[in-house]
């Protein structure tokens, strides 16, 4: 009885490493569809939640603002894209107050931080930290920053600039950042929030 050995033909295998090539190309090209997929979902949920945090960041400093170190009034600067202001937020019950800077460059929101140093303390513009805390803030022309004297009610009509510094007790910060949905369409959306100088404030709650 004659056993046979016959193998794969040329053709065979060709056929064979054909079906799996494509088999292959199916199961990379799926990945890539629900990696895309959970990227844009991550990036538009993160949008909103990145936001949301910056914005009760901000407020957090702002309301903890504290005379500088070195003598400075609480804020130091307030003009609608940019302000600067002293807080000891991150540090609570300590005597140092860290200068901290808000300011819009192009469509990026970036924030500042020094340390005071030295003795008597100063705030060196060259020890300066900067991170990028948001991206696609699609403000325009549009003020990212609102200052308000001690009359504010909510519908006040903000301080004209160049503002006197020594007239705010309420500060708001409006965004317009940028968000992609799951078909990568992009849009945009409204954050307004605001807080009081609690060393500050007069006649105004939280």
């Amino acid at each position: 009885m004659r056993t046979s050995n016959r193998g794969f033909t040329l053709v065979e295998m060709v056929v064979t490493i054909f079906v799996y090539t494509l088999l292959i190309m199916g199961v990379v090209s799926l990945l890539r569809t629900m990696l895309a997929t959970s990227s844009q979902q991550t990036l538009g949920g993160n949008s909103v939640d990145q936001i949301q945090s910056i914005t009760s960041d901000f407020m957090n400093e702002l309301r903890n603002a504290a005379t500088g170190n070195d003598g400075s009034f609480p804020i130091y600067e307030a003009s609608t894209t940019e302000i600067i202001f002293f807080t000891n937020f991150e540090s609570a019950g300590s005597t140092t107050a860290d200068r901290i800077r808000y300011y819009l460059s192009g469509t990026s929101l970036i924030k500042g931080r020094t340390a005071p140093s030295g003795n008597p303390p100063k705030y060196l513009s060259a020890n300066e930290s900067t991170t990028t805390v948001a991206t696609m803030i699609m403000n325009g022309t549009s003020p990212v920053f609102f200052y308000y004297d001690g009359n504010f009610n909510g519908s006040t009509t903000p301080l004209a600039q160049p503002v006197n510094i020594n007239q705010i007790r309420y500060v708001q910060i409006s965004l317009t950042p940028q968000i992609q949905d799951l078909r990568g369409a992009t849009t945009t959306y409204s954050a307004v929030t605001g807080a009081a100088v609690r060393n500050l404030k007069t006649n105004l709650g939280n």
